[in-house]
């Protein structure tokens, strides 16, 4: 694709209705502009588009396929059911699209020493990935919690070049890594690219993560129009900061016949305080930068998030889906640690796909809506990322010694 996709911006303040903004240090706020200026030059370019589309292609093995699972819409007896396959991308989950975009900038920008956060691993192996095909410095940030729930992928890090840094304070989680690497940010101002993973921060990130993911969503709109002759009742993604989903929705925004369906982290249970559905659970608040919706205590304070899934066990969303959730654009359901568990295991068996656990969450809801929509709908699901990093994790939990 030759055109160029990304026309629509929040308002000059980044913000999306009352959410997004830039609340950070004054220390922050040249990096924050310099980035800002330098990514509205970069999307207009057609040289770093077409170096961009290029890579996307040769290197990431765009575009993704579609695929329909026959076996689970049987299984469900009611709608059609496709998978927007994101997960069979190079390092094997939605975020290198992020990441090449962000390091391509970097690049552009004269840095030669990136920095990021991660949960699941997932976004710490892509911009490693690609750090390594650039030659440049990468360290990555990862709660202690994580490393210890996501072996495969620290050592995939390791193998790429990148320094891992243990982030023990707080809950050892996400929360955490991107609280240290926006510190690290400050300290290493001149030569340092701080790739945020999700939708989220300050502007221009949950703008330019957006722009960056929503290949996703411009493909499957494409490749189901082909397939279908027509577009999906409804679009499922997981969420946590929300990246993929974001990717997915935002080319069907316009589309008002197509329902928008982001599948937050119940974990132990809506009711029981140890779950990460901010939108389900929390409160207008700020954060790493951006006004979202939080999970928070009486006195505002961040509390604790909770996920069987490291990738969407942030107390926090991306200010986009705060406001498509506000404007009723967009609906938020959630999924336990169990039900996302048993996605896992039934889309393994029907469909020889592992799934990853963030996805497995959308899986556990598409079920409820192919009953809904009945055989006549049709439903399109991104699988955002493959189980090879979660099997360890799931064995433990199903009590199978390996």
């Amino acid at each position: 694709m030759t055109d160029n996709p990304w026309n629509n911006t929040p308002d000059a303040e980044g913000r999306f209705g009352g959410f997004g903004g830039r609340f950070i240090p004054e220390t922050l706020m040249p990096l924050v502009l310099e980035l800002e200026g330098a990514w509205q030059e970069a999307k207009t370019d057609p040289d770093f588009i077409a170096q961009m589309h290029g890579l996307l292609k040769d290197y990431v093995g765009r575009p993704s396929a579609v695929y329909h699972a026959m076996r689970l819409s049987e299984h469900f007896n009611g709608a059609k059911i496709w998978f927007k396959r994101d997960e069979l991308n190079h390092t094997g989950a939605h975020k290198i699209n992020n990441c090449l975009g962000q390091v391509l900038l970097a690049r552009r920008m004269g840095k030669t020493r990136i920095i990021a956060e991660t949960g699941a691993g997932q976004h710490g192996v892509a911009t490693a990935t690609v750090a390594a095909r650039f030659g440049l410095e990468c360290v990555v940030f990862m709660g202690s919690k994580d490393i210890e729930r996501q072996k495969p992928n620290v050592f995939r890090m390791k193998l790429l070049g990148a320094k891992i840094i243990p982030v023990t304070s707080g809950t050892g989680t996400l929360k955490d890594a991107m609280n240290e690497a926006l510190r690290d940010w400050v300290t290493h101002v001149d030569k340092t690219f701080y790739v945020i993973g999700t939708a989220a921060g300050p502007h221009p990130y949950p703008q330019m993560v957006r722009d960056l993911q929503s290949v996703i969503g411009r493909e499957a709109r494409a490749q189901i129009i082909e397939r279908e002759g027509r577009l999906p009742d409804a679009c499922v993604a997981c969420i946590g900061g929300g990246s993929n989903a974001i990717g997915l929705f935002y080319p069907f925004l316009n589309d008002k016949s197509v329902r928008l369906i982001g599948v937050e982290a119940a974990g132990r249970g809506l009711q029981s305080n140890e779950h990460a559905a901010s939108l389900t659970g929390g409160e207008p608040g700020i954060l790493h930068g951006n006004r979202t919706y939080l999970l928070q205590d009486d006195d505002g304070q961040i509390a604790d998030a909770h996920s069987i899934s490291a990738g969407l066990d942030y107390p926090g969303i991306g200010p986009e889906h705060s406001y498509l959730h506000d404007i009723g654009r967009a609906e938020y359901l959630s999924a336990t640690d169990e039900e996302a568990l048993d996605a896992f295991q039934l889309c393994t068996r029907l469909e020889g796909i592992i799934p990853a656990l963030e996805p497995a969450h959308a899986l556990a809801r598409v079920g409820d809506l192919a009953k809904e929509l009945g055989q006549d709908g049709l439903i399109l699901m991104n699988m955002c990322g493959r189980g090879d990093k979660d099997v360890f994790a799931v064995a433990e939990h199903l009590g199978v010694e390996l």
